[in-house]
């Protein structure tokens, strides 16, 4: 496993190859241990360019050898990628089960470079009709388990062995059940639109509450309406990545700023998201919020929790309370969507063509994701790409010039014709 990253960056991490080596010697006999003492000492380097070999003679078959790799995966993916669902054929999300290898993790995951054993059928519990035909395992195996639970979506699951979590064999979501799920979402999401100025009016005046924790509410929940922010939940300890929401921000990832380039009062986010995405943006508040801001910092240590007093739960509950099925992630799907429409109106003509129309979306899309602050990892070929894409610019202004020029010279071409013609006649 470890070899086949060789060019990649995460064995240039400390904690990967600590992992790594950590989890390979507990697999180790007494022998191997005793010779393989130093990581440093270890060469991968032959292994990797078998690897890498491998590859590029993958990568050189000849046609007829990749139709036919094809014409097998996509047998496979008919026998197993579907589905019975209430009389009908449903196409399956993930049906293969992750193959062993190391785990990367998002951002600084203190577990990356941890091996993920193999899953194996003992581990696997299937979720089937009550009078479905139970599948056969692998010959010499058994399943975990076989449920017959129909309130659930999952066909299958198992722990998996670096975080102790479930990890599901779920439907495509295209299918029927995912489609409904969606459209409850949103009409959760439109049902809010109906007591979103109540709400909002009510924790601007709990900004005033005599109760800390009130006032730690209303903050959050200014934040979590008009930064469209998830709400965050509590982590173990050293499980996953340092990665928080609006309800876990602590003091060193916020910065407060009073009469900055114009604006009364600021407030600088700098934190890492959900999937280790970070998160920067500075942020014109009002002095409500920003005297509040102050009053939950006051003598507390960066470490410290600027909501000391609120929980994901807590907030949800309160939110439930105001409305059923609202919850602090309805008001991130609520604010995508009006920004969406937001945008589309103003974006879209009723005569635009369809390249057009489809410029506006994307553009209108655009403006959802910087709300929301979903991004990309940034690729390895990006330096490249771009390099690639100005030298292409570069030429396409050249190219312009050129016609400016050509053009030009036409008219003054067009205009000496023109002048001999009329002293002609």
């Amino acid at each position: 496993f470890y070899a086949k990253m060789l060019d990649n960056d995460y064995v240039k991490k400390d904690i990967f190859n600590l992992n790594f080596f950590n989890d390979w010697r507990s697999l180790m006999t007494a022998e191997e241990k005793s010779v393989l003492t130093e990581f440093k000492k270890c060469d991968f380097s032959n292994m990797f360019e078998y690897y890498k070999k491998r590859h590029e003679e993958r990568k050189a078959l000849p046609k007829e050898e990749k139709l036919k790799f094809k014409a097998e995966n996509e047998a496979i993916n008919k026998e197993y990628g579907f589905c019975m669902l209430d009389g009908h054929l449903q196409k399956i999300g993930n049906y293969r089960i992750e193959p062993p290898g190391l785990f990367r993790g998002r951002g600084d995951h203190p577990k990356q470079g941890k091996i993920k054993l193999r899953v194996m059928p003992e581990d696997v519990t299937l979720n089937i009709s009550s009078n479905a035909t139970v599948p056969s395992p692998p010959t010499g195996h058994c399943w975990k388990g076989v449920i017959h639970d129909s309130k659930v979506t999952w066909l299958a699951h198992w722990v998996e062995n670096i975080s102790g979590s479930y990890k599901y064999i779920m439907l495509n979501p295209m299918t029927k059940i995912k489609g409904t799920k969606d459209m409850a979402k949103y009409d959760i999401a439109r049902g809010l639109h109906n007591c979103i100025d109540t709400i909002r009016s009510n924790y601007i005046t709990d900004m005033s509450s005599p109760e800390l924790k009130i006032r730690q509410r209303a903050v959050a929940l200014y934040f979590i309406d008009r930064l469209a922010l998830r709400a965050g939940h509590e982590k173990e300890d050293g499980e996953s990545a340092d990665t928080v929401g609006c309800c876990s921000l602590r003091v060193e990832h916020i910065n407060l700023r009073k009469d900055y380039e114009n604006k009364k009062y600021m407030v600088d986010f700098d934190f890492l998201g959900k999937d280790s995405i970070r998160y920067e943006n500075q942020v014109a508040i009002e002095k409500k919020v920003y005297k509040n801001l102050g009053l939950f910092i006051q003598n507390k240590k960066p470490e410290d929790d600027l909501f000391d007093q609120l929980s994901t739960q807590s907030l949800n509950k309160y939110l439930g309370e105001l409305m059923e099925g609202l919850s602090a992630k309805v008001f991130r799907t609520y604010n995508a969507s009006t920004t969406l429409q937001d945008q589309l109106n103003k974006l879209t003509e009723s005569e635009s063509n369809m390249h057009e129309k489809l410029l506006s979306y994307n553009r209108a899309n655009r403006a959802v994701a910087i709300l929301c602050n979903h991004q990309r990892s940034i690729p390895k070929t990006f330096d490249k790409t771009m390099e690639n894409l100005s030298e292409k610019i570069k030429i396409k202004r050249a190219d312009i010039k050129q016609c400016k020029k050509d053009i030009k010279t036409l008219k003054r071409e067009k205009a000496s014709e023109q002048k001999i013609l009329l002293k002609k006649k």
